[in-house]
């Protein structure tokens, strides 16, 4: 009993920092967002691959290792999408999935 008294005292005084939400901004559609989300991550991370639980047009819920949750989702903007990721355990693999979306169209950019 003292072991759990002493992890939950530890516990309650560690800050866990920012929420593991990310965000990006691409020029694709929400649709084509969750399309390459479901691709990516049940076959371009075979080590810590993850598998569809839910999926909408506009998001995709995927549980991993441990039942690790995946969240991805889009909402539609001007020429684009504002995408979210969230995961506690597969936070890299989130980064790593919104590096392979295009940017989205910066008003007044170019030569």
């Amino acid at each position: 009993m003292l072991l759990l008294e002493t992890l939950s005292f530890h516990c309650a005084d560690f800050d866990l920092g920012p929420e593991m939400t990310h965000e990006v901004r691409t020029s694709l559609p929400p649709e084509a967002v969750v399309g390459r989300a479901r691709i990516f991550f049940t076959t371009r991370v075979p080590a810590t691959g993850a598998f569809v639980e839910r999926q909408s047009a506009r998001h995709i819920v995927l549980r991993g290792q441990g039942g690790e949750e995946v969240v991805i989702a889009a909402a539609p903007t001007d020429g684009g999408a504002v995408v979210w990721g969230s995961s506690l355990l597969f936070d890299q693999q989130v980064r790593r999935f919104f590096s392979t979306l295009p940017p989205a169209d910066v008003a007044g950019a170019g030569p």
